[in-house]
């Protein structure tokens, strides 16, 4: 995209975050809901495509580019990206990175418009931090593959309209290789979505348990063909690789938003008769959160970068988001802190962004499993023992 494009992209975000969202931010968290019309809003904004190519009807933003919307994305309720995140991100690059042309054709240009929701159909029960011990399974039944198994937390499960489902096809090959990925419909008979989860936070992001009991699909519906046979782990990390660097940016705009609040308060808030951020304790919790944002978000930009080259896909993408959602949530914390009692009264943005950011330490790979991710890449069969 051209940078003066880009910019009006930025600018047009930033204001429909500011005075669209934000204000909504308290009814979103108690409807545990996001408005129709925000939805409405952002189809037309085209935030539902920001990441898919132009030719099916996206934005086309690189990683770079990207991160830096989801920096404003980011300043207001992370229910807002999510509505959106998996179209642009984990369940619609399972498209572009393994789909044949005919699977790119007939669901891209309708998930970059925001009329199909896409969701990404990988964790389950037992198979979380690890998916390569997944056991949901598909059999090929003449010309029809018949799937069997369960799903947990899947984002927008309640709302999709396709699932990318994850599921072993071949169980005597490793654990990593016999893993194939299908698209299977909402509404497909033996296709079942169970309740919205009850979440601490990131209320009006839905997420819910999928399950699969003899499902059919007809030998279309594997992603990539032939050709995708057994490769959906493969397909699969690639697409986790992309969502950490989309998930640390997001953590970033937090942090911004958080560090806004922060000082806010330090500049209103009265004790003793001045404002507290007249206190140095104050203005130390004040200084470490916007270092800590600046540190996350110059990380993320050389991430991002670096990805877009092809020079760091594996190493970069863990350690920025091993950064930034463990940062975030530091920031989080002296917000509540700086915040005083206020700061653990419901409808106070600090204690709902504390919420909201403790989940970021979870998804798209916990902390401790992006430290094996790191440490394996770089002490190679020391670390594997």
């Amino acid at each position: 995209m051209e940078a003066e494009d880009f910019a009006a992209v930025l600018s047009e975000v930033r204001k429909f975050v500011r005075e669209r969202v934000v204000p909504l931010e308290a009814q979103i968290d108690e409807k545990d809901e996001m408005p129709a019309e925000i939805r409405a809003a952002a189809k037309q904004m085209g935030l539902f495509g920001f990441a898919l190519p132009g030719e099916y009807g996206g934005l086309g933003l690189s990683m770079y580019e990207e991160v830096q919307l989801m920096f404003e994305l980011g300043y207001t309720t992370p229910s807002l990206r999510s509505m959106f995140g998996t179209n642009n991100g984990i369940a619609g690059h399972v498209l572009m990175v393994g789909g044949t042309d005919e699977q790119k054709k007939q669901w891209l240009p309708r998930i970059a418009s925001g009329e199909v929701t896409a969701s990404f159909a990988l964790t389950e029960p037992d198979a979380g931090s690890d998916p390569s011990t997944l056991t949901t399974h598909a059999r090929l039944d003449g010309d029809e593959w018949v799937i069997n198994g369960a799903k947990r937390y899947i984002t927008n499960a309640p709302l999709a309209d396709v699932f990318m489902v994850f599921a072993r096809t071949d169980k005597d090959a490793p654990r990593t290789r016999g893993i194939s990925t299908f698209l299977v419909p909402a509404g497909t008979p033996g296709l079942t979505v169970g309740p919205r989860d009850h979440k601490m936070g990131q209320m009006g992001a839905w997420t819910a348990d999928v399950y699969f009991d003899d499902v059919r699909v007809p030998a279309s519906a594997l992603v990539g063909g032939e050709a995708g046979l057994n490769r959906g782990f493969s397909t699969a990390m690639g697409c986790i690789a992309h969502g950490r660097v989309h998930i640390s940016a997001l953590c970033v705009g937090m942090a911004e938003r958080l560090v806004d609040e922060s000082v806010e308060y330090a500049r209103t808030r009265q004790q003793s008769g001045r404002p507290i951020g007249s206190y140095q304790l104050v203005q130390g919790l004040v200084a470490d959160s916007m270092t800590d944002y600046y540190a996350g978000r110059a990380t993320v930009l050389e991430a991002a970068r670096k990805f877009d080259t092809g020079e760091d896909t594996k190493i970069g993408p863990s350690c920025t988001k091993y950064f930034a959602s463990e940062m975030v949530w530091r920031v989080a914390d002296r917000t509540v802190q700086i915040h005083g009692g206020a700061g653990y009264i419901r409808g106070v943005p600090a204690e709902r962004f504390y919420r909201d950011a403790r989940l970021f330490r979870i998804y798209e790979g916990t902390s401790q499993i992006q430290q094996v991710i790191i440490a394996k890449a770089l002490l190679g069969n020391v670390a594997r023992g």
